[in-house]
């Protein structure tokens, strides 16, 4: 505990016996019952000689009785003796024979002047709450004042920019925890080398980017990049999101922008990482989201830090986003965000290596192949496989087990890919329809040339899905052909197919297939220019707004004549690949009832089974057309 805190606390513990003296002081004293009589009553005493001292103090008399006396209805607690002090009101008509009474009756008598309230309690009386509350504003202000990161003063605390800072001592994450990333490692490394030895880059009149924008879908590493910079750069690190720099009053952001450069300034060479840039980089002037003044002047300051009048050549501006087209063109011209290192989606090597680097804490048994969980899970970005990761050792500690065995990863990699299995009650007839829909996608998957192998074909119930016929493709595809696009379309359409072939009437099942299918058409005609009537155009159907991340109701800039003919080319492509998924489904009758009755009795077939499976019934499988050389090591 530092010395702030034992101050307050001698404060407090002051202050509590401050009021305990006086609560003491002023609180009045237990004294002896006390009667209220009228003054009648006390002549009647004084009449019976009862009355033995008398203390007169302005209107009122006290005195005491010589004996004790009962009295009803004083408004005082009564007693079972009775009272021998008294109290009562003099009349304001003098009375003659009070005095010569007295003397008669050899009373004691005493005079006091009425009491006045001491100045001093007067005074606290009036000054006692404006203290309290003077008191109680300092101890927040003081509070606000010491309070760290952003707005930590209701003053100058507003003012600082909350960045952290990172040593290279602090920083346990290097490039050798960065797997997968070799390019931008490489182009990052070159920065680290300039801020270690600028002299280098300046023989030769060399100058590096001021600074690096890291662009890349969401979960691909962006901010561990950032963070193995840190680790690797032997320099003063700022880190901060750029949601920090804005506040609910106007100039605050701006002013945050001004300290965090003039710290990394006079901490120079240092690097700035500023997160998720979009939250204060979107452009101006687009009239979406509203308009906002301080998000508006902090982009204005930081523009002007990093390339305004004052050079800064020694601080290196690192910021990441995954937005790069609503960021303001003045952010990405030379001179600012000059260099943008694009992180995508890692290839079936890349994601080897990054699960190499999740598990390399891990016990792992001697069947864990993790070339296999590579090759198995296209499409996934690093902090997907550290997902993965971690939910096959969830369900291996949960099952007792010493190590990390392939198939946690297979159950671990269900989970993620189709969510966990849900425990439904299906009748008879709505799980045979489900087979039957499994068995559809998985026979003209192995039917149709070019598709993707089957890896697992299930009925079990998870996540939304009844069932789930899972294509995994032996490598990652950069190019999409027609003929393979138009094979997926028909894939997606023969669960519906084998459906109507069976039971002769469609179900709900197929709600999802024919999203697929519907949207796959449109991005062909509208996008990918792949039907023959309209030729190598685009058209704005389909495409997502680069603000709001949906498609909005723009205006067409195509007529209604298009219109009418983009959506003849769309049904003209989904109904040809549901005749063909229909004329697949009724030749190979057989083998699509072998399939399903299968799936009744097994529940999960896995790729092999179903070869097995349609090779018994007579149907010699085309050769795949994704299998590369080296398809027995994607098997399993």
């Amino acid at each position: 505990m530092n010395k702030n805190f034992w101050r307050q606390m001698v404060v407090l513990v002051a202050i509590v016996a401050f009021f305990n003296y006086l609560y003491l002081a002023m609180a009045p004293k237990r004294q002896e019952p006390v009667a209220n009589i009228s003054y009648s009553r006390f002549k009647a005493e004084l009449k019976q000689d009862n009355i033995g001292k008398l203390v007169f103090q302005g209107q009122e008399m006290s005195g005491e009785f010589r004996e004790a006396v009962v009295v009803e209805a004083t408004g005082t607690v009564a007693t079972e003796t009775g009272y021998l002090k008294f109290k009562t009101v003099v009349p304001p008509i003098p009375d003659p024979e009070l005095l010569p009474a007295l003397e008669m009756h050899d009373v004691e008598i005493q005079a006091r002047q009425e009491e006045q309230p001491s100045p001093w309690s007067t005074a606290l009386v009036y000054i006692l709450p404006w203290l309290l509350i003077i008191g109680v504003w300092w101890f927040i202000l003081k509070g606000l004042r010491n309070r760290p990161g952003p707005g930590g003063g209701l003053m100058g605390g507003f003012s600082k920019s909350g960045a952290r800072l990172y040593l290279q001592q602090r920083s346990h994450v290097t490039f050798k925890d960065v797997a997968g990333l070799d390019e931008v490692k490489e182009e990052l490394l070159e920065i680290v080398e300039y801020l270690r030895n600028p002299k280098k880059f300046a023989k030769i009149g060399g100058k590096v980017p001021r600074g690096v924008l890291l662009v890349g879908p969401p979960g691909t590493g962006k901010t561990l990049v950032a963070r193995a910079v840190a680790g690797e750069a032997g320099v003063a690190f700022f880190s901060i999101s750029a949601s920090q720099f804005i506040e609910m009053f106007v100039g605050v952001g701006a002013s945050r922008v001004r300290d965090l450069f003039n710290t990394a300034k006079k901490s120079a060479p240092s690097i700035i990482f500023i997160d998720e840039l979009d939250a204060v980089g979107r452009s101006r002037g687009t009239g979406l989201g509203g308009g906002n003044d301080e998000r508006e002047q902090t982009l204005n300051q930081l523009l002007s830090e990093m390339d305004g009048f004052e050079s800064h050549e020694e601080v290196i501006v690192m910021s990441a986003t995954n937005r790069p087209d609503v960021l303001d063109t003045a952010l990405l011209r030379p001179g600012r965000f000059d260099r943008q290192v694009v992180l995508g989606r890692p290839d079936w090597r890349a994601r080897e290596a990054i699960l190499e680097v999740h598990t390399r804490r891990m016990p792992l048994a001697e069947d864990a192949d993790l070339r296999v969980i590579a090759r198995a899970t296209p499409g996934m970005c690093g902090a997907d496989l550290e997902n993965l990761a971690n939910e096959a050792a969830l369900l291996a500690a949960r099952e007792d087990a010493e190590q990390v065995a392939m198939i946690h990863f297979e159950k671990a990699k269900d989970r993620v890919l189709l969510g966990a299995e849900r425990k439904l009650v299906l009748t008879d007839q709505e799980k045979r329809i489900t087979a039957y829909h499994e068995a559809g996608h998985a026979l003209l998957a192995k039917l149709s040339p070019g598709a993707d192998p089957v890896h697992k074909v299930s009925i079990i119930p998870r996540g939304r899905a009844l069932g789930v016929t899972q294509q995994l493709p032996v490598n990652d595809r950069y190019h999409y052909p027609r003929s393979y696009l138009m094979t997926r379309i028909v894939v997606s359409l023969a669960g519906r197919a084998a459906e109507k072939a069976t039971f002769g009437e469609y179900s709900t099942g197929a709600e999802q297939d024919l999203k697929q299918a519907s949207e796959l058409a449109e991005k062909m005609v509208c996008q990918w220019g792949m039907s023959d009537k309209i030729g190598p155009m685009t058209f704005d159907r389909g495409e997502e707004h680069p603000f709001l991340g949906r498609k909005l109701a723009t205006s067409k800039t195509f007529s209604e004549q298009m219109t009418w003919i983009i959506d003849q080319e769309i049904e003209k492509i989904v109904k040809s690949a549901e005749e063909r998924a229909d004329r697949l489904v009724v030749a190979h009758r057989e083998a699509l009832n072998n399939l399903a009755e299968a799936l009744l009795e097994e529940e999960v077939l896995d790729g092999g089974s179903v070869d097995a499976i349609l090779i018994s019934a007579g149907i010699s499988l085309p050769v795949e057309s994704s299998a590369a050389e080296d398809q027995p090591e994607a098997e399993g």
